[in-house]
């Protein structure tokens, strides 16, 4: 209680008063029709189908990643380990040495973060074929606070050697993702939003390729390359920009390890600037590693945008991407900003 009497924990929770921020979806329970970008159980379940090598595994957390979906389909492949996020992805290691295909889902938070050294020795170094699943990654989490906010995620997968890093864009996307990630060697970090991703992706691209970057929209001007939550919100500032007379390339750079750096080295010498967006600290994820391709360039106006280096907030995830400029909106104004448009 605060010093006016206030229970402070329906403030957290946004659902007080005035300060009735929760979407009433939200609440425990979701439906899966609310989560259409949370198809990993389903489409795991679908290759398991044809696959014994596959197995799936969580940390408490079946339903918030919908791997209950796969669960469900294949109980005898399926371990729930409890609150037990580093021993999982050690466990998983043991699974894939003995021949076996390990998916674990669990928070970005705590997979990028609170496990990334059982990611690094467990699973990157003896190149064991795990595929971590990081669901909820960046501020998708909201109210859940810091603690839970994934922002330095890709900064401390990147540098881990022998570790593909890739991001989802949509639920089409992921499927690609997932259907390409069974036979490619070594470990895998694959980040995924919080299953309410708009879609990008009207299909399963064909022509998808890790380590392949995607050009959605090509134009002169500016490029804007983004990544996972951001490529739907770029497309969209990138049509208000174009309602402006501006031509704006968007590139989808959903591999950020290893990068597609002929797309970043074509977009310097074909564009007139670079524009980086990311639901991540500014530091040590795409815009760093769109930096270190640019070194080596002539140079070019290049920005990145993203978390710039703080802890993020506590709120509903709306108000947090519109706060950090994460939205179109806020891109729109970043690149006006960036190129000096009114």
């Amino acid at each position: 209680m605060s010093a006016a009497g206030q229970d402070q924990s329906t403030l957290f929770r946004g659902d007080e008063g005035e300060l009735r921020l929760k979407n009433a979806k939200s609440v425990r329970g979701t439906p899966a029709k609310a989560m259409p970008a949370f198809i990993l159980g389903e489409e795991l379940a679908d290759l398991a189908d044809n696959d014994p090598r596959i197995v799936v595994a969580t940390a408490d957390l079946a339903n918030s990643s919908r791997a209950r979906d796969f669960a469900n389909r294949h109980p005898d492949r399926f371990i729930d380990f409890g609150i037990a996020e580093r021993n999982m992805i050690t466990a998983a290691a043991g699974m894939a040495s003995c021949g076996l295909v390990p998916y674990v889902a669990t928070f970005a938070s705590f997979a990028g973060i609170l496990a990334a050294e059982a990611i690094k020795t467990d699973c990157a170094y003896p190149r064991m074929p795990v595929r971590v699943l990081a669901h909820h990654s960046g501020i998708s989490m909201g109210f859940y606070g810091t603690s839970h906010h994934a922002t330095e995620d890709l900064g401390m997968m990147r540098p881990i050697a022998d570790l593909t890093v890739v991001c989802a864009a949509d639920a089409n996307q992921l499927r690609a993702i997932l259907r390409a990630s069974v036979d490619h060697p070594g470990a895998m970090y694959i980040r995924l939003g919080r299953g309410r991703d708009a879609e990008v992706y009207g299909e399963v691209p064909a022509d998808f390729a890790l380590g392949k970057a995607t050009t959605l929209r090509d134009g002169t001007d500016l490029t804007i390359i983004a990544t996972g939550s951001q490529v739907h919100a770029s497309l969209m500032a990138a049509q208000k920009l174009g309602e402006t007379g501006m031509s704006v390339r968007v590139i989808d750079m959903h591999t950020i390890k290893p990068l597609d750096g002929d797309a970043v080295r074509a977009a310097a010498r074909e564009t007139k600037a670079i524009l980086t967006v990311e639901e991540h600290n500014v530091i040590g994820g795409l815009g760093s590693a769109v930096a270190e391709v640019l070194v080596d360039e002539d140079r070019i106006p290049f920005r990145r945008h993203g978390i710039h280096d703080e802890f993020s907030l506590i709120g509903p995830p709306a108000a947090l991407y519109a706060h950090y400029r994460l939205d179109a909106d806020g891109i729109t104004a970043v690149a006006k900003e960036f190129l000096q448009i009114n």
